[in-house]
């Protein structure tokens, strides 16, 4: 099972996932990576043409769910999402890279 088949079927079955909450996706993202957990974040790379869609009098915010590690996901359940935002600032965090160091 991907980690998107179970980050949805915990929203459906479990609790409602929104901005700014994590997901434990019970195994590494990908081979050799040690991002295990999934953040629901505005997906920064790419702005608000990615993160706001609207079509036929509809208004869509797109999320974004970036691939963290436990150190990550344990940084923000303490320090909280905006501070952990700030650590991959800081960090320059490479969002694309499976195999990227932890940045807390």
């Amino acid at each position: 099972m991907n980690c998107l088949t179970i980050t949805a079927s915990f929203h459906r079955n479990d609790t409602s996932l929104g901005l700014h909450q994590s997901v434990n996706f019970g195994k590494p993202w990908q081979d050799d990576s040690s991002c295990n957990h999934g953040f629901i974040s505005l997906p920064y790379l790419f702005g608000e043409d990615l993160e706001i869609f609207n079509f036929d009098n509809r208004h869509l915010n797109n999320l974004w769910l970036l691939p963290i590690t436990k150190s990550e996901r344990d940084y923000k359940m303490e320090f909280g999402w905006d501070a952990l935002e700030e650590r991959f600032d800081d960090c320059g965090l490479d969002y694309l890279n499976p195999q990227r160091p932890a940045c807390a």
